[in-house]
């Protein structure tokens, strides 16, 4: 099918770059340390950057020689926006977290901040020498700065909407997303680190280890859960209402908000300034970024930022996450049998552990007169012997009904294996212990 229009490629460059122009303008005269971008000329940024590209990628910009730069320049300034904007809500919202020892987090939060802003200040004057070159049509000011004012004002609106304290309608969905969130920890542990990694460690791990794709995920699974909440938990805002709740709720916002700061900043570096095997136009566009942003920096901010303060929120918002759990979950009782022939070994008391653990709430194991915590395998195994030393046939398992409804299962199958100790299958049920 043939495309025509009346207005050519060039005249409508000039169009779809006018917008963005005057955003360049603005950021290229920003000449106070003190002044900080806010998030209404992040927003104008990453839709005029947004619109260009699409624009340029219609027309086949990524494969011509003359037009690749300028196009890669309004990726990367869409990429640093979108980081910005985020970094930006980040430190609008800190004081509304009710977070513990944030200090240093503020500190740090400012210089990343800081460090997007000074990159686009770097790519400004290369953008406007690009559209030069091309003959793109340079507005001749940017925006007013009272265009772009910052969202906060010494107002509050009135607080007339109460959330309704119903606890049979949030139990369930609350309970599940407190799993789901000590899931989600678990599963990120493997990220954790306590000291900063200097530039050459981690060069070794992004993207090898640590790229975009990956957090890009856990950032998917955080978003899910905030919106669970916000939809079936609470509705209201920061200021009134369950604080326990709320303070759950702000664990994983924060990390959602850092992980899309890191997203964006590792999408940048892998596709426009990692060493992979290009073209040499390519490469050269490569290096031609590497040298208005620093790759180091920006991979710092990412790693040592990011990536460390993720794994301190996460680790941070367990105790939370346990309380509101165990304060939540539906509880109830069952009796079962013990492993026959051989008790609560090594197997069947990592088993019982892992259901435990599976769901995050409370489940007790009591054998007389005393009880054993059913996620450690050490207390089952301890209360496996006295179970052998008074000739117990039967114990009794109290708490979160949802792992207790799995125990029976195990049970019914001996703890999952033969009278020889050897593992039998397990029910379809059960599969996540596999």
């Amino acid at each position: 099918m043939a495309i025509s229009c009346e207005i050519s490629f060039k005249e409508k460059a000039n169009l779809f770059s006018f917008e963005y122009l005057k955003c360049i303008r603005f950021i290229e005269g920003v000449d106070s340390d003190d002044y900080i971008l806010t998030k209404k000329l992040y927003s104008k940024l990453i839709t005029a950057s947004h619109l260009l590209e699409d624009f340029l990628d219609f027309h086949g910009a990524k494969n011509n020689r003359e037009w690749v730069f300028y196009r890669e320049l309004s990726a990367a300034m869409r990429h640093l926006a979108l980081a910005g904007y985020s970094q930006k809500h980040i430190l609008n919202r800190i004081g509304f977290y009710e977070l513990k020892n944030t200090h240093r987090f503020k500190l740090e939060s400012t210089d990343t901040l800081l460090m997007i802003q000074d990159s686009l200040k770097l790519a400004a004057p290369v953008i406007l020498a690009e559209a030069g070159k091309l003959g793109i049509e340079i507005p001749s000011f940017g925006y007013d700065v009272r265009f772009f004012p910052g969202i906060m004002t010494g107002e509050q609106l009135e607080h007339n909407i109460d959330d309704l304290d119903d606890r049979d309608r949030r139990q369930q969905n609350l309970t599940s997303i407190a799993s789901e969130f000590l899931d989600l920890i678990k599963n990120f542990e493997p990220f954790s680190f306590y000291e900063r990694y200097d530039s050459q460690t981690i060069r070794q791990l992004v993207p090898a280890k640590v790229n975009e794709v990956g957090i890009r995920r856990f950032e998917m699974l955080l978003h899910n859960l905030q919106s669970s909440f916000d939809s079936y938990v609470i509705h209201g805002g920061f200021f009134h209402g369950n604080r326990k709740l709320k303070q759950l709720r702000s664990h994983f916002s924060i990390v959602f908000h850092i992980l899309q700061v890191m997203g964006r900043l590792l999408h940048f570096y892998e596709r426009h300034l990692h060493d992979v095997e290009y073209k040499d136009m390519y490469k050269t566009v490569s290096e031609s970024l590497s040298g208005i942003i620093d790759p180091d920096l920006l991979l710092d901010r990412a790693i040592n930022y990011c990536l460390f303060y993720a794994w301190q929120f996460l680790s941070a918002g367990k105790e939370i996450t346990l309380e509101v759990l165990n304060e939540y979950i539906d509880r109830s009782s069952i009796f079962v049998g013990i492993p026959k022939e051989r008790g609560f070994h090594s197997r069947p008391s990592l088993l019982v552990a892992k259901i435990v653990q599976h769901y995050g709430g409370e489940v007790t194991m009591r054998v007389g007169e005393d009880s054993f915590d059913a996620s450690s395998v050490l207390d089952m195994q301890w209360a496996g012997g006295k179970i052998k030393k008074e000739d117990v046939e039967q114990v009794e398992f109290t708490g979160d009904s949802r792992a207790l409804a799995d125990l029976e299962v195990l049970a019914r199958v001996n703890y999952g294996e033969d009278s020889m100790g050897k593992g039998v299958p397990l029910p379809p049920e059960l599969s996540y212990l596999r």
